[in-house]
């Protein structure tokens, strides 16, 4: 590495695991030049996916339904399901406020974690994980400990350092090298460092609920959670309709089966908008598919950074649908039993205040104030 790293940056590599990531191949990979995103681009043979490969749940209230919630809710109370919130990244597109900690409405209104943090409250049996980043790891840990929420875990992902294009240490305004978290595909590897994965095989736990905390939507659902359990799939991922400007992940038949691909990774010309569902990156994730050395695949990502762009090498919990077998679940979009509010940035959460209040009032009333939408 070019230069001598402070000793602050030093400590910060140091406690989220630099050691982990394979840095020195990235880097000569950017190095190297070229087409950079070949890296991650998929080489097999892909196809569409069929029509009704998602299956919905069956109607509220129905026989079918009842059945699935009785048998949901009698495996949660015996201890099988876990959660854990992505509630890492670099807290950036808040301001100065770490996501998970921003009021949804207005200031001293209810946070992205309550809404995670009521949800488990109904359920004390469901041990739950904050998978935090570099960046909001020192925050939430404070948070969780002046509001006594010794209960709830955390779980830090992994950091590296972004690359300038002929690979060499991208450097800031000030002229220091600029650490990001390197994506929600560290999940597995997190929980393991963090030692909450042998607690949850202690505990007895089977599966593990994973969902982002800016999604009010996903919550704990015990008709999905027998959904997944029926399917015998180590893996279930929930869908949506997709809205005009949707970008990400839907699911794509690759040597006969199904997996989950961000469109980034598509084949140019592949007919991705066809496909009417979107990726949620809220995943039911049985413990098995938590373990092993899989072969990660590592995604360029180009940012920019005070005005310059830079290189971020990151992978992506999806693609352990590449490994384990998969179901996919069609879940609601719109109205109070949505399970998909996507809150990106400011300008996401002022166009879907009305949506998130809608979903709080069906299931969490006490976090809606009177001045809400």
């Amino acid at each position: 590495m070019e230069g001598p790293l402070s000793e602050d940056l030093r400590s910060v590599l140091a406690r989220f695991h630099f050691d982990r990531v394979p840095f020195a191949a990235l880097r000569e990979r950017t190095r190297a030049g070229g087409d950079l995103e070949a890296a991650h681009r998929i080489t097999q043979p892909v196809a569409p996916p069929p029509a009704g490969c998602a299956l919905a749940p069956p109607p509220v209230g129905s026989d079918a339904w009842r059945a699935l919630r009785d048998e949901g809710e009698a495996a949660i109370a015996r201890g099988e399901l876990a959660v854990v919130v992505l509630a890492g990244g670099m807290a950036t597109r808040f301001g100065s406020v770490v996501k998970a900690l921003a009021p949804m409405f207005e200031e001293g209104s209810a946070r992205f974690i309550d809404v995670k943090l009521a949800d488990l409250a109904r359920h004390p049996t469901v041990d739950a994980t904050l998978m935090t980043s570099f960046a909001t790891d020192g925050t939430i840990r404070a948070a969780l400990a002046r509001e006594g929420l010794a209960h709830v875990h955390v779980a830090p992902q992994f950091v590296s350092l972004r690359l300038a294009s002929d690979g060499t240490l991208f450097r800031d305004d000030d002229r220091e090298p600029s650490p990001y978290a390197t994506g929600h595909g560290d999940l597995p590897d997190a929980l393991a460092e963090s030692g909450a994965l042998a607690r949850l095989r202690a505990k007895g736990v089977r599966t593990v609920l994973v969902s982002n905390v800016d999604n009010v939507g996903a919550t704990l659902d015990p008709v999905l959670f027998a959904m997944h359990r029926a399917s015998e799939k180590r893996v279930s991922v929930e869908l949506v309709e997709k809205d005009p400007g949707d970008k990400g992940g839907l699911p794509v038949l690759c040597d006969g089966r199904l997996v989950l691909a961000e469109a980034f990774r598509l084949p140019k010309g592949f007919p991705a908008d066809e496909f009417p569902l979107f990726n949620t990156n809220t995943l039911w994730l049985d413990l098995e598919a938590l373990t092993g050395d899989p072969p990660w695949t590592w995604c360029v990502a180009r940012k920019k950074v005070d005005g310059r762009e830079a290189i971020q090498w990151e992978r992506l919990v999806g693609e352990l649908t590449w490994w384990h077998t998969t179901n996919w679940f069609h879940v609601p979009r719109a109205g109070a039993t949505s399970r998909f509010i996507p809150v990106k940035d400011l300008d996401d959460l002022h166009a879907h205040r009305p949506a998130i209040a809608a979903v709080l009032r069906a299931r969490f009333a006490s976090l809606v104030g009177p001045q809400s939408p």
